[in-house]
């Protein structure tokens, strides 16, 4: 994308081990991930740590990455264009990780992987896939932290998302 190029400081490639068992996907690299070249480092990134921490998975364990690997201008949402532009190279980084499960945080990550126009509120709670690959859609750690009161929420999905994964959820939360 020509007009993310010029804007961006580098591009931020996904984190995380092949075989992950866990991936998750983000919307674009901010401030931060923009600076240091690593998804979820900054607020958000430390919100995403203590939620993946609350399900007993360590995030250097998580395949992390976004639907863009570059910073849209001024931090806002990624267009059509620039998802449909990144989306190959998105759909090879999946296919080379081979997660088991998916978990996308935000309406933009499902919109653009699921090709789903429905709000996250209603998409949250359906049993999704993407190309066989179960998957959880739940709040951005960006939206948790400008709504908490969506933290609770988003703690029904971590723990739905665990047993779908045949995982026993945590008690606490």
């Amino acid at each position: 994308c020509p007009a993310l190029l010029a804007e961006r400081t580098q591009t931020v490639f996904g984190v995380g081990p092949i075989d992950a068992e866990l991936c998750v996907v983000g919307e674009a690299p901010g401030h931060n991930e923009d600076k240091l070249g690593e998804p979820f480092v900054g607020e958000a990134g430390q919100l995403l740590n203590k939620m993946l921490a609350a399900c007993g998975i360590e995030r250097s364990k998580v395949f992390i990455c976004n639907i863009l690997r570059c910073r849209p201008p001024a931090n806002r949402q990624p267009q059509a264009d620039e998802a449909a532009s990144c989306n190959p190279f998105l759909v090879e980084t999946l296919r080379l990780v081979r997660p088991k499960f998916l978990c996308l945080m935000g309406a933009t990550a499902t919109r653009y992987l699921l090709d789903q126009p429905t709000g996250i509120g209603v998409l949250r709670k359906r049993d999704l896939a993407w190309r066989g690959i179960p998957v959880q859609a739940t709040y951005h750690p960006a939206d948790l932290l400008r709504y908490p009161d969506k933290k609770r929420d988003a703690w029904e999905d971590l723990q739905r998302m665990l047993s779908r994964m045949g995982r026993t959820p945590p008690a606490h939360s």
